[in-house]
């Protein structure tokens, strides 16, 4: 198999299971609306690992289970020793800490937020040609950014701050400005194809409206046509008219009424909630699922790294213009199909973008031409279901969704749902307080107490280090909990948000590049496109300087969290992180990297003794 069959795997409900999520794929129907034989596509983002429909057919759920309950036991006996040598459950001097000039916090991150809007008129500003984006628009970017984390930085040592809100403004800082820069970028590039595309439209005109074989533009337009009618009867005759299946037979089944609200025939399984669906040509669907199914063969016998099959959906459907969801009532055209969280779309919101009318002019340098601005213009339109084109998403509630949705990659459309889950928006807001108070436990009373200081570290370093280190990992679990699990799924139901992959199996890593790839997937894809691709695309670095660039800026961003932090600078976790790249590069060698258990258990020795380690070269040194 070649590296661009995708990866997939069958699933019990009929769907092809790759990186990205779950493709189903109906078989060929015709409804009686349309005539034409065609197909369904949907595509399911894949959920979070702890979302409980994602985890119910693991093993291992519940471990999950024992963790929350031993945590409870375990809060509560600290709760009760509490009372019974102090009075009170806990002590509250790091509450009174962290909630010092909460006020004054809050407005100042409120601020923050609102400086983020200077990103619209900037981009229309590109738009308008006002600001050519390379490199004047570049230029002013960073210089925004940098102001923007400067004044941040600058304004928590002013208010001095104790850590707790010093770190969080300073890293929501970093949050603000990344999501800044991905969408300046994203809308800059586009700003500089969009220009392109004019200009070869506008010779394209020059070249029909100036060579008299061609004949002018309406010529060259029923030539194109004309050619194009002959190459698809040449096709039909050589491969033949496919024989249409009935309502009945086809995979997603129609019954008799429009395909708008055509329902599924029996034995079809519900579309997962937060999928999009659309109709894909036959010849399409019949491709992707061959393709598929190569791919679900080939997986059955070997582990592939391979692309994902989300792309070839994309790129192989020349789609009818009318969208649809997959209903789950059978035999049913007059009710609303139950939807479960899919997306519903109107007929009159979609255009389907389509190739130039003049690719298939018989002229060599028309039908280049008009492929180089086919080729652009797909460029400037989302992959789908509402395909966005550029510029008209340069809106102020465009922007204003983008910055509610929890990613740090701007793209011009993202996966959605139909509509908020209340109880799922509870559950997630009791899930965070709840593991605050955890979190609260476990670092009152066995991190703080432990902590030492330059003026008493009299305790032994390798005592202070076993001391610290289960406190810590517990510590770092409820933290990962509650910024990926609870508020990214939060703000994601919020913002109808349907791709809650903010993580991956990051507690399986064998190696230190593999954990930074999995636990913190948001950060993971901006680093990779806007610092990693860009360099190289833009600056044309090797692979090894781009990666040396990219874990550079984290480790420099990650030192300048413990500087405002710790207030000191020591460079201790700056170095610290650069050393994973040595790491990775022995983690790579043939004998280490088929030893997958040797590889989890350093991963985890390493995680174990990092933090105390850091919080005692930091805090007594």
């Amino acid at each position: 198999m070649d590296n661009k069959t995708p990866y997939a795997t069958r699933t019990a409900s009929g769907g092809y299971e790759t990186k990205e999520g779950t493709l189903y794929v109906s078989q060929p129907f015709r409804s009686s609306s349309n005539k034409k034989l065609r197909a369904v596509i949907a595509f399911a983002p894949r959920k979070s690992a702890f979302e409980t429909d994602a985890s119910k057919d693991n093993e291992f759920k519940g471990f999950f289970t024992l963790f929350w309950i031993s945590m409870f036991i375990f809060s509560v006996s600290s709760y009760i020793h509490g009372i019974e040598e102090t009075g009170y459950p806990l002590p509250f001097a790091f509450a009174a800490m962290f909630s010092r000039d909460a006020i004054t916090l809050a407005l100042s991150d409120a601020v923050l937020v609102l400086s983020t809007s200077i990103c619209v008129p900037f981009i229309k500003a590109v738009k308008n040609g006002w600001i050519k984006y390379y490199w004047t628009g570049v230029l002013l970017q960073y210089i925004w950014q940098l102001f923007v984390l400067a004044a941040a930085v600058r304004w928590t040592f002013n208010r001095q701050w104790p850590w707790v809100q010093s770190g969080f403004l300073t890293l929501h800082s970093l949050v603000m400005i990344m999501k800044m820069h991905s969408y300046v970028s994203t809308n800059g590039y586009l700003s500089c194809v969009h220009s392109q595309v004019q200009s070869a439209l506008s010779e394209l005109h020059r070249l029909t409206d100036s060579d008299p074989t061609i004949g002018g533009w309406e010529k060259a337009l029923a030539e194109a046509q004309a050619h194009r009618d002959e190459l698809e009867k040449l096709a039909a005759e050589a491969q033949g008219t496919a024989t249409p299946r009935s309502d009945s037979e086809s995979g997603f089944g129609v019954g008799n009424g429009d395909a708008m609200t055509a329902s599924p025939g029996t034995g079809t399984p519900t579309v997962p909630e937060g999928s999009t669906s659309s109709y894909i040509d036959i010849n399409a669907a019949v491709a992707l699922r061959q393709r598929l199914n190569v791919a679900s063969r080939h997986q059955r016998t070997s582990s592939p790294s391979v692309p994902t099959a989300t792309s070839t959906a994309t790129s192989t459907s020349n789609t009818d213009s009318t969208p649809s969801t997959l209903p789950s009532s059978a035999n049913s055209t007059s009710q609303k199909p139950d939807t479960s969280g899919t997306t519903l779309l109107s007929p009159s919101t979609v255009r389907k973008p389509g190739p130039h009318p003049l690719v298939d002019h018989p002229d060599p340098r028309v039908s280049a031409l008009a492929h180089e601005i086919s080729e652009m213009e797909a460029e400037l339109v989302s992959m789908g279901p509402l395909y966005v084109k550029w510029p008209e998403n340069v809106t102020w509630k465009n922007f204003a969704v983008y910055m509610l949705i929890p990613t740090l990659v701007y793209e011009l459309e993202y996966p959605r749902t139909d509509r908020i889950r209340p109880l799922y928006v509870f559950e997630k807001v009791v899930a965070t307080f709840g593991t605050l108070a955890l979190l609260y436990t476990v670092t009152e009373s066995f991190i703080l107490p432990l902590t030492p200081s330059p003026d008493q570290n009299d305790q032994s370093f390798l005592k202070l280090l076993l001391d610290l280190a289960l406190p810590f990992m517990v510590a770092y679990l409820l933290l990962f909990f509650i910024i990926f699990e609870c508020i990214c799924n939060g703000f994601a139901e919020l913002s109808y948000f349907a791709d809650r992959q903010f993580y991956d199996d990051w507690w399986n890593s064998t190696s230190w590049d593999e954990f930074s790839r999995k636990w913190n997937r948001p950060v993971h894809t901006f680093l990779l496109r806007h610092v990693y691709a860009s360099t190289m695309a833009s600056y044309k670095l090797s692979k090894q300087s781009a990666m040396f660039l990219t874990f550079f800026l984290s480790a420099a961003a990650h030192e300048l969290v413990m500087a405002v932090v710790t207030k000191k600078i020591r460079m201790y976790l700056f170095f610290m992180q650069l050393a994973q790249i040595p790491l990775i590069a022995i983690g790579r060698m043939p004998a280490i990297k088929k030893n997958k258990l040797l590889g989890n258990v350093v991963f985890w020795i390493g995680l174990y003794a990092g933090f105390p380690l850091l919080c005692v070269a930091y805090c007594a040194y």
